[in-house]
């Protein structure tokens, strides 16, 4: 790591940048994020020689730093060569090495904008970028292309031909608001985007991607939770790589935001000597789980410039994800994929249980490598169908249910039935009754 531990035992910990109201309140933390080597130094007490300092420097020049004095107070001063904290905040040189495979914009998120702000990838929904700040600047990050660029944030004005563009795109029924992170907004421009997502009929769930309860966990108030509430169906993801994340003010955040009702979701990068190794994605899918966070996507790491350091072979993923199938609840197990260059999306990538088949028989192995057969029916009949299904009258019922029809002595209950007795079918009585008629 080429630096020295400084002795000036009067250098400030990172905790005496504030009074303990101060560190807590969010914009604070915002506005005090270390930018600048010389504020890294002496709050971590370190020093950087004059060469590795001016590599460094030459990273930030090209990719700014930024990192909330939060999670920098989280990092281990006493291993700063492998601590994950460290790695995914501060700059390295290797950030430089630009390969060939290196890609601007390798998901092609611009090329599939119908109007600024606006990705349409997937039929039936749309990422909307109504952000371009960030409480800390991954160093891992795929939108590496607009961290810093002051030029490229939303206005007012441009959000709105993003909800013009939802509203008159009727198969959109999903929205990914994502930035730069959507909880840097005020809550009350935030509430104003997803009042206008609420008025929208074919708009039926709106999803929110935010890493603030890991570097910012103090921006979820009680105030920004109540305006949450007010806007269901509403899901969550966040992104949480090491189990270290998982501190008491990071699952406090969670809770509150569990608590209204919010379900949430997260999705980890894949990074070289930050969290591939089976043992640490098994304890960070517990702790997530305990904090009622469902792991969601496991993302190979993206094809953006300067992170050929950050990538693992495709095995490396494959080998966590069988270390977690059978070793631990289905419902900690992510989706392993790799989000395609050239904008081809979410490609899952997962082990191979289904060894072979033939045309009544196929052919599995269990996690423990257990080898074992499922025999499918011999007379499979399909229902026909003409492919119309505007007139079906076979199984396509995609109405919801009437609870309200009552049955039997519910009925006879009910103030709003009229039936008054139950009579069976076979009753001679009442047969008689119709034949006389």
């Amino acid at each position: 790591m080429h630096l020295t531990k400084t002795q000036n035992q009067t250098a400030p910990t990172i905790k005496d940048m504030a009074q303990p109201l101060l560190w807590n309140d969010w914009r604070w933390q915002v506005r005090h994020c270390v930018r600048d080597l010389t504020t890294m130094e002496n709050l971590l007490g370190i020093e950087f020689d004059d060469a590795r300092r001016e590599q460094y420097q030459r990273t930030i020049n090209c990719f700014p730093m930024s990192i909330t004095p939060y999670y920098l107070s989280l990092v281990d001063v006493e291993n700063l060569e492998h601590d994950p904290i460290f790695k995914q905040s501060f700059p390295s040189v290797l950030e430089m090495n630009i390969s060939a495979d290196d890609m601007t914009d390798p998901l092609h998120e611009d090329e599939d904008s119908p109007v600024p702000g606006i990705t349409h990838r997937y039929p039936d929904r749309v990422l909307f970028l109504v952000s371009n700040t960030c409480a800390m600047y991954c160093r891992h990050c795929t939108r590496k292309r607009r961290v810093g660029d002051i030029d490229s944030i939303p206005n007012r004005s441009q959000i709105m031909a993003g909800i013009d563009y939802i509203r008159e795109t009727r198969q959109v029924r999903d929205v990914l608001l994502s930035g730069g992170d959507p909880f840097l907004l005020s809550d009350e421009y935030l509430d104003w985007i997803l009042t206008e997502l609420d008025a929208i009929d074919h708009v039926e769930v709106v999803r929110i991607g935010t890493r603030t309860p890991v570097v910012l966990p103090y921006r979820i108030t009680d105030n920004l939770v109540n305006i949450l509430k007010k806007h269901h169906p509403l899901w969550i993801n966040t992104h949480f790589n090491h189990p270290r994340e998982l501190t008491s003010s990071s699952r406090r955040a969670l809770a509150k935001l569990a608590d209204a009702g919010i379900p949430l979701g997260n999705q980890s990068v894949l990074l070289a000597g930050i969290n591939d190794c089976p043992r640490i994605m098994k304890s960070l899918v517990h702790k997530l789980v305990a904090s009622r966070v469902r792991p969601y996507y496991l993302y190979q790491c993206d094809l953006s410039e300067g992170l050929s350091h950050f990538r693992t072979p495709v095995g490396k993923g494959i080998e966590i994800v069988e270390s977690l199938i059978g070793h631990t609840s289905g419902f900690c197990v992510p989706t392993y994929v790799i989000d395609a260059p050239a904008g081809g999306g979410k490609i899952p990538v997962m082990p191979h249980y289904l060894i072979s088949w033939s045309t009544n028989k196929v052919v599995l192995r269990n996690y423990e490598g257990v080898i074992t057969t499922y025999k499918e029916p011999d007379s499979y009949e399909p229902v026909f169908c003409d492919r119309n299904c505007a007139e079906c009258d076979l199984q396509l019922e995609l109405d919801d249910s009437v609870e309200h029809t009552s049955i039997g002595i519910e009925g006879l209950l009910a103030d709003y039935d009229d039936t008054i007795s139950l009579v069976p079918a076979d009753n001679e009585r009442h047969n008689r009754r119709s034949n006389d008629a």
